[in-house]
Formats: C-alpha cells, structure tokens, sequence
C-alpha cells in the first residue's frame, strides 16, 4: 500500500506561484510512476504532470507547458509541481498520483495505462484569484 500525501496548496492572485508537493510513503514496486491531477468542481479530472523513473522523463499537458514544472526529489520519493503565472482556470483540486507495477523495467507513465496499483493522494486546493 502507498499513501500519497499533497501540500503546499493555497489562494494565490492571478499571475502569481506556487509549489505544490508530493510524498509518497509505503511500498515501492519494480517500475512507478508519480504525477499530477487536477480537478475542477463539476468537472473531469485531468492530467497536468508526470514523473517516469525509468527513463526521466516528464510528461505535461500540452495547455499547461511552459508554466507548469515537475521535479523530482528520488532519494526522498518527493514528486514537486511549480506552478508559475497562475490563471484563474488553473483553480482546482490537485491529486497526486502513485501507479506501479511488479514487472520490472516497464515504462509506467502516470497519464495512460492500465496498473495493478494506483494510489491517489486526498488532493490539495489551489484556488487563483481573477
């Protein structure tokens, strides 16, 4: 079991940063991935930012490149997301996700795919004025 755990949310004017976190305890697994969603009310969740181990690579919203950046801390399991020049849409709920496998040297991303274990964090408000 993984427990995703999220913060650094808050209310921030428009234009403004910030930086949001993801730690994630308990189990590790062969091949994982960490990321981002988003969640506005009455709407569905969405994609943002993906993290792969295995290669290092990073994956983005096409809407959200340039503003949006997703850092990883790998000895601490720490997934970050800078969120730079935020408008008043980017106003949502984040979730950080966790997915894996037990096969090893899979390339796991977290924004497609099917997994045996998905863990998600209980989220984190970001609200940007207008």
């Amino acid at each position: 079991q993984v427990q995703p755990i999220e913060s650094g949310g808050g209310l921030v004017p428009a234009g403004g940063s910030l930086r949001l976190s993801c730690a994630a305890t308990g189990r590790t697994f062969r091949s994982y991935a960490m990321g981002w969603f988003r969640q506005a009310p009455d709407q569905a969740r969405e994609f943002v930012a993906g993290f792969n181990w295995k290669d290092n690579r990073t994956y983005y919203a096409d809407s959200l490149k340039g503003r949006f950046t997703i850092s990883r801390d790998y000895a601490k399991n720490i997934v970050d997301l800078q969120m730079n020049n935020l408008k008043p849409e980017d106003t949502a709920k984040y979730f950080c996700r966790v997915v894996g496998s037990d096969v090893p040297h899979l390339e796991i991303r977290i924004d497609k795919g099917i997994y045996e274990y998905d863990f998600w964090g209980q989220g984190a408000q970001v609200t940007v004025d207008s």
